[in-house]
């Protein structure tokens, strides 16, 4: 099978969000396998008017008319945008203080828009093929949070466990929630919701505003598919193979017995075989296999070997920081590999940091907020050339810098030379291996960029297989990876009926 990544849950300005539908679609078609751009379309039980909750009625009211008005040319152009290259999905958020708030996804590109009171009640109207799928389920019950008590995984399959709200796969999950809408409760994780029973798939979507479908470091999700179209990657999530990041792409194979990630299992083996595969972005952290949500097998990257020599290494070149806040910093560079190959680059590029409409700001950006051409320009196995741009970090903990990483195929001795934006590295992996490169292009906060330490696969993949010799009738297995560079990937259980 081969792995997808995307995103099924982004907005732009079809509705209360910022920047073109046509720039969205070309940011998504830029560095994704497929997406959906959801506008936001309705909340049945929305606030009460008073003097602190007008401006919020009004956004979502205003934004929900302009989605309804514009269905149609959505669709069109949704539809229009779907191929080899980007395959794209039908979809549209619903709110609910209630329920918590719902996507619905379709491959029918005939999806109607159609008004409901919760997610059962949607998908039973729409007359098509289609899914719901729960997001920031771990607000506060009756505040937009899930409510695990109406969960029903046969209209929602699977859950946005990660997204630029945080993540919600329990009390202590990192990635804690800071929007203004509140903190995560405990009683609307991941964690409380298998404890009841339910069986669902893990996803991540970035639930970014500002047309950027994918924005590095608000979640992505990855699919296991036959082929990258739309009805081999729909089966895919019907059947629950998936799982989600919180940023970089880590490659992450799990199964128990033969049941890979999503699957019920049938029987009631005491003995069960437990495989599993990861392939890290940056040096892993830890691996956690869970049993019924308790740790059964623990990889800790300190006990991983860092080797030198001949195999793989992956380097990351990262850019931005700067004091330029409004005009975006643009930046080409190149690598060139010698005595060595480049396998794949991955981009881990960035939209506008923006997560909702404010009275500050949704009167001041404009349709092209969205119109950040970050690219890869040209790529084979001695050469990789890119694009991208970036704005000044607006807090020391918060990044908005762009980054690619390279796979090299090399050894020890391999010559790597960049030129990033007029600046000259050269260096052997060896050299970066015992320590990065910085380099700024003004004297003074200055716009730079950093050559990460290369690592050598042996810190980077794993491969394992064990027993587990006390199976019984509903238990169910998940897989955890950590990187340390804070990136993580929750693999979706496979379960015994």
């Amino acid at each position: 099978m081969k792995l997808l990544w995307g995103d099924l849950h982004n907005h732009c300005g079809i509705t209360y969000g910022f920047g073109s539908l046509e720039n969205a679609l070309e940011r998504a078609r830029s560095h994704l396998d497929f997406c959906a751009v959801t506008g936001h379309a309705m909340w049945h039980d929305i606030y009460e008017r008073n003097e602190d909750t007008d401006f919020i009625v009004d956004f979502h009211l205003d934004g929900f008319r302009r989605l309804a008005d514009n269905w149609d040319t959505v669709r069109l152009k949704i539809a229009a945008a779907n191929s080899p290259e980007l395959v794209t999905f039908q979809g549209y958020e619903m709110h609910s203080s209630y329920y918590g708030d719902h996507h619905i996804i379709s491959p029918d590109d005939a999806l109607p828009l159609i008004d409901s009171t919760g997610p059962a009640d949607l998908l039973g109207k729409v007359g098509c093929n289609a899914m719901m799928i729960a997001h920031h389920i771990g607000y506060s019950p009756g505040y937009r949070g899930i409510r695990w008590e109406e969960f029903d995984s046969s209209v929602t399959p699977n859950i946005e466990v990660v997204s630029k709200h945080g993540c919600a796969m329990r009390e202590t999950a990192p990635y804690p929630y800071y929007h203004t809408m509140g903190p995560r409760d405990g009683r609307n994780t991941v964690s409380k919701g298998l404890r009841m029973g339910h069986r669902f798939g893990f996803i991540g979507s970035t639930d970014h505003h500002a047309g950027y479908p994918g924005s590095y470091g608000d979640g992505k999700l990855a699919v296991w598919a036959d082929e990258k179209t739309r009805r081999s990657i729909w089966k895919s999530l019907k059947e629950r193979r998936v799982y989600a990041v919180t940023g970089d792409r880590i490659e992450c194979r799990f199964s128990v017995d033969d049941g890979e990630m999503g699957e019920i299992i049938q029987g009631e083996q005491e003995l069960r075989k437990i495989r599993y595969s990861v392939r890290a972005c940056y040096p892993i952290d830890k691996i956690i296999v869970y049993k019924n949500q308790q740790p059964i097998h623990i990889i800790n990257g300190e006990d991983l070997e860092h080797n030198k020599g001949k195999g793989k290494y992956k380097v990351r070149i990262e850019t931005g920081w700067g004091f330029n806040w409004d005009v975006p910093y643009k930046w080409l560079n190149h690598v060139r590999v010698s005595d060595g190959r480049i396998i794949s680059v991955e981009p881990c590029f960035r939209g506008s940091s923006i997560l909702a409409p404010t009275e500050s700001n949704i009167s001041r950006i404009t349709e092209s907020v969205n119109d950040i051409d970050n690219r890869i320009l040209s790529q084979n196995s001695y050469c990789v050339i890119w694009q991208c741009f970036t704005l000044a970090n607006p807090a020391p903990f918060h990044s908005t810098t762009c980054s690619v990483i390279i796979e090299i195929d090399g050894r020890d001795e391999t010559v790597l030379e960049a030129d990033i934006n007029g600046n000259k590295f050269i260096s052997t992996l060896t050299e970066l291996c015992d320590n990065g490169y910085t380099n700024h292009v003004k004297p003074y906060v200055s716009n730079a960029f950093k050559v990460h330490p290369a690592i050598h696969e042996s810190i980077y993949e794993v491969k394992r297989e064990f027993s587990d010799k006390d199976g019984r009738p509903g238990d169910f297995y998940h897989m955890e990876v950590s990187q340390k560079n804070g990136c993580w990937a929750f693999i979706t259980p496979v379960f015994f009926d």
